[in-house]
This record gives structure tokens, sequence and C-alpha cells, in this order.
């Protein structure tokens, strides 16, 4: 992996497939593609997004990097040049129970098109290296629904344990915590 400098406040992250990169203004189109595609929001959110929240999330993903510097990266694949997913680190302060506020939260999401090509697992270990290398924390947290499978497994496979079994939005969530233990390398900032 090379991490490079920043590029609109988040660093860009090549990996042999793939570029994580900021968010541009121009990624709204395919990223709504994706968000409205009732594949990939059935585990998360429950329904198709509107284009004006995919508007909303983009704006979101790049001030979380102005105001806490860590946040979601565009996953371009590198030989089609294309934006086909996010994955990232951030705060989001849900209304969920029990609270994980505080702790930075490991995101992910792939158009399907792609999906099953090990994209995932090359994204957020890119994504994990630089918060271990970056984010003086101990333990990042991710919440996914008990029925997506795929997740269940890419969070497996990078040290994250069940802490625990709660509702979000009134679906079925499990919050996975990964702690330092769990990781190698990290360091403070």
């Amino acid at each position: 992996m090379i991490f490079s400098s920043l590029e609109r406040g988040a660093p860009l992250i090549d990996t042999p497939r793939l570029r994580l990169r900021a968010y541009r203004p121009d990624d709204l189109d395919a990223s709504f593609a994706m968000w409205s595609d009732p594949a990939v929001t059935r585990f998360i959110g429950g329904r198709p997004f509107t284009r004006e929240e995919v508007w909303g999330r983009l704006l979101r993903y790049s001030g979380m990097w102005a105001f806490m510097g860590h946040g979601f990266w565009a996953i371009e694949e590198k030989a089609s040049g294309l934006m086909v997913g996010d994955v990232g680190v951030m705060e989001a302060r849900r209304d969920i129970l029990p609270s994980f506020e505080g702790e930075p939260e490991v995101g992910w999401s792939l158009s399907p098109q792609v999906q099953g090509r090990g994209y995932a697992t090359e994204a957020v270990q890119a994504a994990l290296a630089w918060a271990d290398g970056q984010l003086a924390v101990a333990t990042l947290v991710c919440i996914i629904s008990p029925e997506n499978t795929p997740s269940l497994r890419i969070a497996a496979k990078f040290g994250f344990r069940e802490r625990t079994r709660t509702t979000y939005h009134g679906e079925p969530t499990i919050q996975f915590e990964r702690s330092e233990a769990a990781s190698s390398g990290r360091k403070s900032r």
C-alpha cells in the first residue's frame, strides 16, 4: 500500500487494485447508483437512498475529514477509473444503545457489480492500516446486520469481535469492536 499526501482533507491510498481517495462532487452519480440499489441498502438503512440523501452523505464524508481528521474515502477501481464503493472511519454519533460515541466506527460498502472480487477485503485492510498508523485510539467499532454474512466475514477477518447485540432504527444489529490488541503497529498521532 502506498499512502500519499492529503487530497481535499483525505489521504490518497493506493492498493494493488484500488485507489482510496477523497470524494468529489462528480462522484454523485456513481454514488447515487450504488446507494439507490436495494442490494446495497438491504442491510444499510433498509431502503434505497434518494439523490438528495446521497448528496448529504457525500458532504458528511468530506466534512468528517475536516472536523475529525478521519472519514470516508471513495473506492476507485484502478483498472476502470470507476468509483465502486466507499470505506472509512467515522464518528457518526449514532442514536444507538449502548452508545459507542467517542470510538471511531469503521464502515464499508461496494457496488454489486464488483462484489465478490475481494475489493472489500483490500479496501478495509488499507483503511485499517491507515487508522492503525494515524489514530490514537484503543478501539475501533463497526455495526453490522446479523443477516449481512459477507460483512460479518470481513469484520471477523480483521479482528472485530462481537461486543453486543442491539437494535438500530428498529432493526437487529450487532456491535463489534477491534481492540488495540487485535491490530499491530498502532502509533499515536
